[in-house]
Protein backbone atom coordinates (compact mmCIF):
# COMPACT_ATOMS: atom_id res chain seq x y z
CA UNK A 1 0.00 0.00 0.00
CA UNK A 2 3.29 2.13 0.63
CA UNK A 3 4.09 1.94 -2.77
CA UNK A 4 0.88 2.40 -4.60
CA UNK A 5 0.37 5.79 -2.08
CA UNK A 6 4.04 6.80 -3.18
CA UNK A 7 3.15 6.12 -6.32
CA UNK A 8 -0.01 8.17 -6.57
CA UNK A 9 1.22 10.88 -4.86
CA UNK A 10 4.22 11.23 -7.57
CA UNK A 11 1.36 11.48 -10.14
CA UNK A 12 -0.11 14.09 -8.11
CA UNK A 13 3.04 16.14 -7.89
CA UNK A 14 3.48 15.58 -11.60
CA UNK A 15 -0.21 16.97 -12.26
CA UNK A 16 0.48 20.00 -9.87
CA UNK A 17 3.68 20.83 -11.46
CA UNK A 18 2.21 20.53 -15.31
CA UNK A 19 -1.25 21.99 -13.89
CA UNK A 20 1.71 24.92 -12.57
CA UNK A 21 3.42 25.31 -16.32
CA UNK A 22 0.05 25.51 -18.01
CA UNK A 23 -1.35 28.48 -15.42
CA UNK A 24 2.38 30.29 -16.65
CA UNK A 25 1.30 29.76 -20.17
CA UNK A 26 -2.25 31.07 -20.09
CA UNK A 27 -0.73 34.29 -18.02
CA UNK A 28 1.59 35.14 -20.95
CA UNK A 29 -1.40 34.68 -23.35
CA UNK A 30 -3.61 36.40 -21.76
CA UNK A 31 -0.89 39.72 -21.26
CA UNK A 32 -0.19 39.15 -25.41
CA UNK A 33 -4.48 38.95 -25.88
CA UNK A 34 -4.68 42.24 -23.79
CA UNK A 35 -2.33 44.27 -25.73
CA UNK A 36 -3.77 43.53 -29.00
CA UNK A 37 -5.55 46.34 -30.14
CA UNK A 38 -9.02 46.56 -31.13
CA UNK A 39 -9.28 47.36 -34.84
CA UNK A 40 -10.42 51.28 -35.90
CA UNK A 41 -13.27 51.85 -37.00
CA UNK A 42 -12.70 54.64 -38.67
CA UNK A 43 -13.09 54.94 -42.50
CA UNK A 44 -15.29 52.95 -45.53
CA UNK A 45 -16.69 49.56 -43.98
CA UNK A 46 -18.31 46.90 -46.63
CA UNK A 47 -22.16 45.76 -46.30
CA UNK A 48 -22.37 42.59 -44.11
CA UNK A 49 -24.77 39.77 -44.45
CA UNK A 50 -25.58 38.33 -40.90
CA UNK A 51 -26.30 34.59 -41.23
CA UNK A 52 -28.75 33.51 -37.96
CA UNK A 53 -29.77 29.42 -38.08
CA UNK A 54 -32.53 29.27 -35.25
CA UNK A 55 -34.05 26.09 -34.09
CA UNK A 56 -36.77 26.65 -31.68
CA UNK A 57 -37.05 29.08 -28.46
CA UNK A 58 -33.95 29.60 -26.47
CA UNK A 59 -33.72 30.92 -22.96
CA UNK A 60 -33.08 34.80 -22.99
CA UNK A 61 -33.37 34.26 -27.62
CA UNK A 62 -35.85 37.66 -27.80
CA UNK A 63 -32.45 39.72 -26.15
CA UNK A 64 -29.92 37.86 -28.05
CA UNK A 65 -31.94 38.74 -31.47
CA UNK A 66 -32.73 42.06 -30.36
CA UNK A 67 -28.92 42.79 -29.93
CA UNK A 68 -28.48 42.18 -33.98
CA UNK A 69 -31.44 44.99 -34.86
CA UNK A 70 -29.48 47.43 -32.81
CA UNK A 71 -26.17 46.88 -34.52
CA UNK A 72 -24.33 50.64 -35.22
CA UNK A 73 -23.12 49.57 -38.84
CA UNK A 74 -23.26 51.50 -42.02
CA UNK A 75 -25.08 48.91 -44.09
CA UNK A 76 -26.12 45.46 -43.13
CA UNK A 77 -28.66 42.89 -43.77
CA UNK A 78 -29.58 39.90 -41.55
CA UNK A 79 -31.00 36.40 -43.27
CA UNK A 80 -32.38 34.32 -40.37
CA UNK A 81 -32.82 30.44 -41.46
CA UNK A 82 -35.28 27.57 -40.11
CA UNK A 83 -36.83 24.51 -41.16
CA UNK A 84 -40.39 25.39 -40.94
CA UNK A 85 -42.14 28.44 -41.47
CA UNK A 86 -43.81 27.61 -38.06
CA UNK A 87 -40.98 27.71 -36.05
CA UNK A 88 -41.68 29.69 -32.64
CA UNK A 89 -38.52 31.11 -33.23
CA UNK A 90 -39.42 32.80 -36.22
CA UNK A 91 -42.29 34.54 -34.64
CA UNK A 92 -39.80 36.95 -32.24
CA UNK A 93 -37.81 37.46 -35.61
CA UNK A 94 -41.24 38.70 -36.56
CA UNK A 95 -41.78 41.23 -33.30
CA UNK A 96 -38.33 42.43 -33.96
CA UNK A 97 -39.07 42.99 -38.04
CA UNK A 98 -42.03 44.91 -36.38
CA UNK A 99 -39.81 47.01 -34.30
CA UNK A 100 -36.85 47.84 -36.95
CA UNK A 101 -38.62 47.95 -39.99
CA UNK A 102 -35.34 49.99 -41.22
CA UNK A 103 -33.24 46.86 -40.96
CA UNK A 104 -32.94 44.44 -44.05
CA UNK A 105 -34.73 41.37 -43.10
CA UNK A 106 -34.69 37.89 -44.67
CA UNK A 107 -36.24 34.30 -43.80
CA UNK A 108 -34.94 31.51 -45.17
CA UNK A 109 -36.67 27.84 -44.38
CA UNK A 110 -34.54 24.72 -45.43
CA UNK A 111 -36.85 22.20 -45.14
CA UNK A 112 -35.86 18.80 -43.31
CA UNK A 113 -31.76 18.25 -43.90
CA UNK A 114 -30.49 15.69 -46.04
CA UNK A 115 -27.37 15.61 -43.84
CA UNK A 116 -26.14 15.18 -40.48
CA UNK A 117 -25.62 18.66 -39.71
CA UNK A 118 -28.85 20.05 -40.08
CA UNK A 119 -27.17 23.82 -39.16
CA UNK A 120 -24.87 24.02 -42.16
CA UNK A 121 -27.66 22.59 -44.42
CA UNK A 122 -29.50 25.65 -43.44
CA UNK A 123 -26.79 28.13 -43.69
CA UNK A 124 -26.15 26.50 -47.73
CA UNK A 125 -29.66 28.08 -48.43
CA UNK A 126 -28.96 31.45 -46.45
CA UNK A 127 -25.65 32.20 -48.31
CA UNK A 128 -27.58 31.76 -51.39
CA UNK A 129 -30.00 34.75 -50.52
CA UNK A 130 -26.73 36.60 -49.12
CA UNK A 131 -26.20 39.97 -51.21
CA UNK A 132 -22.54 40.78 -49.37
CA UNK A 133 -19.29 39.12 -49.89
CA UNK A 134 -18.50 39.97 -46.36
CA UNK A 135 -20.76 37.26 -44.16
CA UNK A 136 -21.33 36.77 -40.34
CA UNK A 137 -22.23 32.98 -38.88
CA UNK A 138 -23.48 33.65 -35.25
CA UNK A 139 -25.36 31.13 -33.12
CA UNK A 140 -28.52 32.27 -31.86
CA UNK A 141 -27.39 32.19 -28.05
CA UNK A 142 -25.11 34.66 -28.94
CA UNK A 143 -25.61 38.50 -27.01
CA UNK A 144 -23.28 41.19 -28.61
CA UNK A 145 -22.93 44.67 -28.26
CA UNK A 146 -24.27 47.70 -30.86
CA UNK A 147 -20.56 47.90 -31.49
CA UNK A 148 -19.92 44.61 -32.55
CA UNK A 149 -19.29 44.66 -36.77
CA UNK A 150 -16.95 47.49 -36.00
CA UNK A 151 -14.82 45.38 -34.13
CA UNK A 152 -15.34 42.35 -36.02
CA UNK A 153 -14.81 43.40 -39.86
CA UNK A 154 -11.72 45.36 -39.96
CA UNK A 155 -9.17 42.61 -39.53
CA UNK A 156 -11.31 40.99 -42.43
CA UNK A 157 -10.32 43.67 -44.36
CA UNK A 158 -6.35 42.82 -43.83
CA UNK A 159 -4.91 41.27 -46.86
CA UNK A 160 -4.79 37.64 -47.03
CA UNK A 161 -7.53 36.80 -44.29
CA UNK A 162 -10.14 34.45 -44.44
CA UNK A 163 -11.78 34.27 -41.08
CA UNK A 164 -12.02 36.33 -38.10
CA UNK A 165 -13.27 35.02 -34.82
CA UNK A 166 -13.75 35.98 -30.93
CA UNK A 167 -13.74 34.21 -27.60
CA UNK A 168 -16.93 34.76 -25.43
CA UNK A 169 -18.00 35.13 -22.00
CA UNK A 170 -20.64 32.68 -20.50
CA UNK A 171 -23.81 34.40 -19.39
CA UNK A 172 -25.67 31.64 -17.15
CA UNK A 173 -29.49 31.61 -16.83
CA UNK A 174 -30.97 29.46 -14.08
CA UNK A 175 -29.13 28.45 -11.21
CA UNK A 176 -25.42 25.85 -9.78
CA UNK A 177 -25.08 24.02 -12.78
CA UNK A 178 -25.73 26.88 -15.67
CA UNK A 179 -23.27 29.05 -13.83
CA UNK A 180 -20.89 26.42 -13.89
CA UNK A 181 -20.79 25.73 -17.04
CA UNK A 182 -21.17 29.55 -17.85
CA UNK A 183 -17.14 29.24 -15.87
CA UNK A 184 -15.73 26.49 -18.42
CA UNK A 185 -16.65 28.86 -21.42
CA UNK A 186 -15.12 31.76 -20.02
CA UNK A 187 -12.48 30.27 -18.33
CA UNK A 188 -11.29 26.80 -19.95
CA UNK A 189 -12.44 27.53 -23.19
CA UNK A 190 -10.53 30.82 -23.06
CA UNK A 191 -7.54 29.44 -21.56
CA UNK A 192 -7.44 26.68 -24.36
CA UNK A 193 -8.00 29.48 -26.98
CA UNK A 194 -5.61 32.33 -25.78
CA UNK A 195 -2.78 29.34 -25.84
CA UNK A 196 -3.01 27.82 -29.16
CA UNK A 197 -2.93 31.42 -30.90
CA UNK A 198 -0.11 32.13 -28.59
CA UNK A 199 1.85 29.06 -29.69
CA UNK A 200 0.69 28.02 -32.93
CA UNK A 201 -1.47 31.21 -34.36
CA UNK A 202 -5.23 30.47 -34.80
CA UNK A 203 -6.27 26.98 -37.05
CA UNK A 204 -9.60 27.11 -36.27
CA UNK A 205 -12.78 29.29 -35.48
CA UNK A 206 -15.11 29.82 -33.09
CA UNK A 207 -18.75 28.99 -33.37
CA UNK A 208 -20.68 31.83 -31.54
CA UNK A 209 -18.94 34.33 -34.03
CA UNK A 210 -16.94 33.19 -37.25
CA UNK A 211 -17.04 36.17 -39.97
CA UNK A 212 -15.69 34.77 -43.14
CA UNK A 213 -14.97 36.42 -46.78
CA UNK A 214 -17.17 34.81 -49.75
CA UNK A 215 -14.01 33.83 -51.41
CA UNK A 216 -12.50 31.68 -48.65
CA UNK A 217 -15.83 30.51 -47.96
CA UNK A 218 -15.99 29.06 -51.72
CA UNK A 219 -12.56 27.97 -51.91
CA UNK A 220 -13.17 25.07 -49.11
CA UNK A 221 -16.01 23.75 -51.21
CA UNK A 222 -18.71 25.85 -49.34
CA UNK A 223 -20.99 24.79 -46.59
CA UNK A 224 -21.55 21.52 -48.11
CA UNK A 225 -18.10 20.61 -47.03
CA UNK A 226 -19.47 20.43 -43.55
CA UNK A 227 -22.67 17.90 -44.13
CA UNK A 228 -21.42 15.12 -42.11
CA UNK A 229 -19.38 16.67 -39.52
CA UNK A 230 -20.09 17.73 -36.10
CA UNK A 231 -17.15 20.71 -35.03
CA UNK A 232 -18.49 22.62 -38.26
CA UNK A 233 -17.08 25.68 -36.84
CA UNK A 234 -13.19 23.97 -35.79
CA UNK A 235 -13.22 22.54 -39.50
CA UNK A 236 -14.10 26.02 -40.72
CA UNK A 237 -11.21 28.07 -39.57
CA UNK A 238 -9.26 24.68 -40.05
CA UNK A 239 -9.82 24.72 -43.63
CA UNK A 240 -9.54 28.46 -44.27
CA UNK A 241 -6.29 28.17 -42.90
CA UNK A 242 -5.22 25.39 -45.06
CA UNK A 243 -6.36 26.72 -47.86
CA UNK A 244 -3.36 29.59 -47.08
CA UNK A 245 -5.71 32.46 -45.58
CA UNK A 246 -5.34 33.59 -42.25
CA UNK A 247 -7.52 33.56 -39.31
CA UNK A 248 -7.73 35.97 -36.73
CA UNK A 249 -8.87 36.27 -33.05
CA UNK A 250 -10.41 39.48 -32.60
CA UNK A 251 -10.05 40.76 -29.24
CA UNK A 252 -13.60 41.91 -29.11
CA UNK A 253 -15.54 39.75 -26.57
CA UNK A 254 -19.22 38.84 -27.08
CA UNK A 255 -21.77 36.80 -24.40
CA UNK A 256 -22.74 32.88 -25.39
CA UNK A 257 -26.23 32.17 -23.22
CA UNK A 258 -26.00 29.11 -21.03
CA UNK A 259 -29.12 27.03 -22.80
CA UNK A 260 -28.85 24.28 -20.22
CA UNK A 261 -30.42 24.78 -16.42
CA UNK A 262 -30.57 21.30 -15.37
CA UNK A 263 -28.00 19.08 -14.38
CA UNK A 264 -29.15 16.51 -16.83
CA UNK A 265 -29.13 19.01 -20.01
CA UNK A 266 -25.77 20.69 -18.77
CA UNK A 267 -23.65 17.49 -18.24
CA UNK A 268 -25.41 16.42 -21.70
CA UNK A 269 -23.76 19.16 -23.93
CA UNK A 270 -20.70 19.45 -21.81
CA UNK A 271 -20.18 15.72 -22.51
CA UNK A 272 -21.26 15.85 -26.24
CA UNK A 273 -18.47 19.18 -26.57
CA UNK A 274 -16.14 16.77 -25.37
CA UNK A 275 -16.62 14.09 -27.34
CA UNK A 276 -16.65 16.40 -30.42
CA UNK A 277 -13.19 17.82 -29.59
CA UNK A 278 -12.25 14.31 -28.89
CA UNK A 279 -12.94 12.77 -32.77
CA UNK A 280 -12.22 16.72 -34.34
CA UNK A 281 -8.58 17.44 -32.90
CA UNK A 282 -7.54 14.18 -31.16
CA UNK A 283 -3.80 14.91 -29.84
CA UNK A 284 -5.26 18.41 -28.80
CA UNK A 285 -8.02 16.35 -26.66
CA UNK A 286 -5.57 13.65 -24.91
CA UNK A 287 -3.32 16.69 -24.37
CA UNK A 288 -6.07 18.36 -22.02
CA UNK A 289 -4.91 16.02 -19.58
CA UNK A 290 -1.54 17.57 -18.36
CA UNK A 291 -4.17 21.20 -18.15
CA UNK A 292 -6.10 19.99 -14.93
CA UNK A 293 -5.59 20.75 -11.65
CA UNK A 294 -7.96 19.95 -8.88
CA UNK A 295 -7.75 15.69 -10.52
CA UNK A 296 -4.07 15.65 -9.02
CA UNK A 297 -5.27 17.60 -6.08
CA UNK A 298 -7.83 14.83 -5.24
CA UNK A 299 -5.41 12.23 -5.70
CA UNK A 300 -2.63 13.75 -3.78
CA UNK A 301 -5.09 14.46 -0.68
CA UNK A 302 -5.98 10.45 -1.09
CA UNK A 303 -2.57 9.34 -1.52
CA UNK A 304 -1.26 11.34 1.77
CA UNK A 305 -4.07 9.73 3.46
CA UNK A 306 -3.19 6.39 2.74
CA UNK A 307 0.09 6.66 3.45
CA UNK A 308 0.23 8.40 6.52
CA UNK A 309 1.53 11.78 4.97
CA UNK A 310 -1.53 13.71 5.23
CA UNK A 311 -0.19 17.30 5.49
CA UNK A 312 1.67 16.46 1.85
CA UNK A 313 -1.53 15.24 0.67
CA UNK A 314 -3.21 19.01 1.97
CA UNK A 315 -0.71 20.73 0.85
CA UNK A 316 -0.90 19.31 -2.74
CA UNK A 317 -4.76 19.57 -2.63
CA UNK A 318 -5.14 23.59 -1.13
CA UNK A 319 -2.03 24.32 -4.39
CA UNK A 320 -4.12 23.27 -7.01
CA UNK A 321 -7.40 24.81 -5.30
CA UNK A 322 -5.42 28.21 -5.21
CA UNK A 323 -4.09 27.21 -8.87
CA UNK A 324 -7.65 26.94 -10.36
CA UNK A 325 -8.99 30.10 -8.62
CA UNK A 326 -6.01 32.10 -9.94
CA UNK A 327 -6.83 30.21 -13.49
CA UNK A 328 -10.28 32.06 -12.82
CA UNK A 329 -9.11 35.63 -12.24
CA UNK A 330 -6.62 35.31 -14.83
CA UNK A 331 -8.47 33.76 -18.04
CA UNK A 332 -11.96 34.77 -17.04
CA UNK A 333 -11.63 37.96 -15.86
CA UNK A 334 -8.59 39.30 -16.33
CA UNK A 335 -9.20 38.44 -20.28
CA UNK A 336 -12.24 38.92 -21.14
CA UNK A 337 -13.68 40.89 -18.13
CA UNK A 338 -16.12 38.41 -16.97
CA UNK A 339 -16.61 39.96 -13.44
CA UNK A 340 -18.79 36.21 -12.71
CA UNK A 341 -14.87 34.83 -12.54
CA UNK A 342 -13.72 36.90 -10.44
CA UNK A 343 -16.49 36.62 -7.96
CA UNK A 344 -17.33 32.75 -8.47
CA UNK A 345 -13.13 32.00 -8.72
CA UNK A 346 -13.81 29.69 -5.48
CA UNK A 347 -16.12 28.03 -7.62
CA UNK A 348 -14.24 27.17 -10.05
CA UNK A 349 -12.11 24.38 -8.70
CA UNK A 350 -15.18 22.81 -8.78
CA UNK A 351 -15.94 22.78 -12.81
CA UNK A 352 -11.92 22.12 -13.39
CA UNK A 353 -13.04 18.65 -11.58
CA UNK A 354 -15.90 18.43 -13.55
CA UNK A 355 -14.34 19.10 -16.53
CA UNK A 356 -11.81 16.34 -15.91
CA UNK A 357 -14.92 14.22 -15.58
CA UNK A 358 -16.47 15.07 -19.19
CA UNK A 359 -12.82 14.73 -20.57
CA UNK A 360 -12.53 10.88 -19.07
CA UNK A 361 -16.50 10.07 -20.33
CA UNK A 362 -15.37 11.10 -23.48
CA UNK A 363 -13.28 8.37 -23.91
CA UNK A 364 -16.04 5.72 -22.83
CA UNK A 365 -18.37 6.42 -25.76
CA UNK A 366 -18.93 7.61 -29.53
CA UNK A 367 -22.41 8.54 -29.29
CA UNK A 368 -24.03 11.72 -28.88
CA UNK A 369 -27.44 13.22 -29.04
CA UNK A 370 -27.77 16.33 -30.75
CA UNK A 371 -31.45 18.04 -31.56
CA UNK A 372 -33.38 15.34 -30.96
CA UNK A 373 -31.21 13.08 -32.88
CA UNK A 374 -28.59 10.09 -32.45
CA UNK A 375 -25.44 9.96 -34.01
CA UNK A 376 -22.27 7.96 -33.82
CA UNK A 377 -19.18 10.09 -34.49
CA UNK A 378 -16.37 8.79 -36.69
CA UNK A 379 -12.42 9.92 -36.80
CA UNK A 380 -12.44 13.27 -37.67
CA UNK A 381 -15.33 14.33 -36.39
CA UNK A 382 -17.41 13.00 -38.91
CA UNK A 383 -21.44 11.72 -37.85
CA UNK A 384 -23.23 9.01 -38.69
CA UNK A 385 -27.12 9.09 -38.23
CA UNK A 386 -28.10 6.11 -35.99
CA UNK A 387 -31.42 4.93 -37.29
Amino acid sequence: MGVLARTLMAVALAGLLTSTLYLLLVGVAVLRFRKKRLPCTGGELPPVTLLKPLYGIEPQLRDSLHSFFRLDYPRFEIIFGARTTDDPALAIVSELMGIYPQVPVKVVTSGEPPWANAKCWSLVKMVGEARFNHLVISDSDVEVGSDYLRHLIPPLLQPGVGCVTTVFRGKPTGGLWARLEALGMSVEMTSGVLVADMLEGMKFALGPTMAVRREALQKIGGFAKFADYCSDDFLLGKWIAAAGYRVILSPHVIDHVILHGSLRQSLAHQTRWMKSTRYSRPKGHLGMALTFAMPYGVLGLLAGAASGELLLGSMVFAATFLNRAILSIVAGWAAIDDSRSLAYCWLYPLRDLMGFGFWLASFFSDKISWRGEQYRLEVGGKMVKIT
